[in-house]
């Protein structure tokens, strides 16, 4: 019954939950893994400072390596952020046969082969649940749950800051700036949003997704990138009259062991389910060979959903360590990278066009569609009192990257197209 003892690099929002959890639930994590989880020593900035949690002053440190090269520490719990000094502790940790629970998304899609390397050299653990939506259990999912399958698919909402925006635009028909700013006052987002809002957070979760999903190891530069602030209250309109939602989509697809990873607005049918996860909600969908379509939801942030990833992980790696086989997980990727070209990656697109409202100009749009051999589902000319022009909706059949972007090349390059207002992927 000896304890396992834990160091905790960081105590806020999520440090304080891990506290009151494994503190909390003594008796539960003790009839799991046979034996108390106490967390011995605590990395913060100050150790005087008032905390919304009962600690005793000796356990908190401001010197890392008081945790760090302390033998009598097991595990390592981070949750302090950042990425080059925090890569720098947890290899330490690793050297010494520390094993390691982490939150860091930033650091696991930058350096996460890395640091499983030298885990798996050392024997060590490293776990990292909460690193991707919070309280949802996708990781253990897709390494365990999807083991014997063959993942095709992974689609999500992996940012509540801007499912949040995305929300209240479509329920409310407010701007996006009012709802940024009031998501700042709520907390739900940062005084510099950009990580968020411009889609850098869902890519470095998307990252460590299609990793594990493929095998392979995919890294943040492949992933293309397009953030939320550009969506103006026009388009959600457009798209919630044709039966739509738009939502911030991560999207990982394999075909033929060639994969495309990408983050964008992405028009979603009002009857998919993922179009109905509102809020600060997280979702994650996943298409395997075998089990077909399965979704998974719940609190992608907080406190104590955060905190119930990361004490998941800390009971995992216990066990680990009570039958000998820490290390042993496999979590390395082991297919080569094969990516998409433009040519390869297919969906249907939404089109707004502005062009002049006179005759022979909807044939000549047709012709730019045609030409580069990309189907019509719809097209729709849309009254607006407040705008001269004509306004276009086009909605497209399954077509390749490539050639659509030769077509809106075209409609740069054609008088008539004053212009292209909006261009969105359509799922569902």
């Amino acid at each position: 019954m000896k304890p396992v003892k834990v160091g905790l690099l960081g105590l806020g929002t999520v440090g304080t939950g891990v506290v009151r959890i494994v503190e909390g639930h003594q008796e539960d994590l003790k009839s799991q893994v046979g034996s108390p989880i106490v967390i011995e020593k605590i990395l913060v900035q100050n150790k005087s400072k008032i905390r919304s949690v009962n600690i005793d002053q000796d356990k908190l440190t401001e010197d890392p390596w008081d945790i760090i090269h302390n033998p009598d520490i097991d595990v390592i719990v981070e949750v302090m952020g950042g990425i080059e000094l925090t890569k720098g502790y947890i290899l330490e940790a690793l050297a010494r046969g520390k094993h390691v629970v982490t939150a860091n998304k930033d650091l696991m899609a930058l350096h996460g082969p890395e640091i499983l390397a030298k885990a798996q050299e050392q024997h060590c653990d490293v776990l990292y649940e909460a690193s991707v939506a919070g309280g949802i259990p996708i990781i253990r999912t897709l390494i365990e749950g999807f083991s014997s399958d063959r993942i095709t698919k992974i689609m999500g909402i992996v940012n509540g800051t801007t499912n949040y925006i995305l929300t209240k635009m479509s329920q409310e028909g407010a701007e996006y700036a009012d709802v940024l700013k009031e998501a700042q006052q709520l907390g739900y987002a940062e005084a510099d949003p950009t990580s968020d809002v411009e889609g850098l957070d869902a890519a470095r979760k998307m990252t460590i997704l299609a990793t594990l999903g493929f095998r392979a190891n995919i890294a943040l530069e492949d992933v293309t990138v397009k953030g939320i602030s550009s969506v103006s209250r026009e388009d959600i309109l457009y798209a919630k009259r044709l039966g739509y939602e738009v939502k911030l989509l991560g999207i990982a697809e394999r075909q033929d062991d060639y994969i495309s990873v990408s983050v964008q607005p992405t028009m979603v049918k009002q009857t998919h389910p993922i179009a109905s996860v509102n809020g600060i909600y997280n979702a994650v969908y996943v298409y395997g060979e075998a089990v077909g379509e399965t979704m998974f939801y719940g609190a992608g942030a907080g406190e104590l959903p955060t905190a119930t990833s990361i004490v998941a992980d800390l009971v995992a790696v216990v066990k680990n360590l009570k039958l000998g086989v820490n290390g042993k997980q496999a979590l390395l990727s082991y297919k080569e990278k094969k990516l998409k070209t433009d040519e390869q990656i297919a969906s249907k697109y939404f089109m707004l066009l502005h062009v002049d409202d006179r005759a022979g100009v909807l044939a000549r749009i047709t012709q730019a569609f045609a030409e580069f051999e990309v189907s019509l589902e719809s097209v729709l000319q849309q009254p607006n009192a407040s705008n001269p022009e004509a306004e276009i909706i086009i909605i497209t059949h399954d077509a390749n990257k490539a050639a659509v972007q030769k077509v809106l090349q075209r409609f740069e390059a054609m008088d008539v197209v004053k212009i292209v207002k909006s261009v969105y992927r359509v799922e569902g």
